[in-house]
């Protein structure tokens, strides 16, 4: 269980998440990332960026 640095709500991981796995917090629905396991810690996903064929 974490906490979403979004809305600090509470964050439930399944027990084979991975680091730079994508979730969903269930109550605000930000998409967050794991960002470390040990200790567990979210971060808000980066917002995928356009490369306009460059």
């Amino acid at each position: 269980m974490s906490t979403c640095p979004v809305c600090d709500g509470d964050v439930e991981l399944s027990g084979d998440a991975v680091e730079g796995e994508l979730i969903e917090c269930p109550d605000c629905g930000s998409e967050l990332e794991i960002t470390g396991l040990e200790p567990v810690q979210l971060a808000e996903a980066p917002e995928a960026e356009e490369d306009w064929g460059e």
